[in-house]
């Protein structure tokens, strides 16, 4: 992994983090930086395999946004 990849996965898991508490602003009580540092997490789990799978951008991102939605629905589903 490069920096570079490291630092998109850092910014979209920000990005992924802040839409899914707009979009979801009640979900199971978690705050607001919780679901940012989730989705930075779930940003870079998605890198990770990405990465190792060596499948292209769009695929990455894409392992990306489901690595960090299910980390959130699992964390909002915890925490109720």
């Amino acid at each position: 992994m490069e920096l570079n990849g490291i630092l998109s996965a850092l910014i979209a898991g920000v990005v992924i983090g802040a839409l899914g508490r707009l979009l979801v602003p009640r979900s199971g009580n978690l705050g607001c930086l919780l679901t940012i540092l989730i989705g930075i997490v779930g940003a870079a789990i998605g890198l990770v395999v990405g990465a190792s799978l060596d499948v292209g951008f769009w695929l990455t991102v894409l392992f990306q946004v489901l690595a960090a939605a299910v980390l959130v629905s699992v964390f909002s589903l915890g925490r109720r």
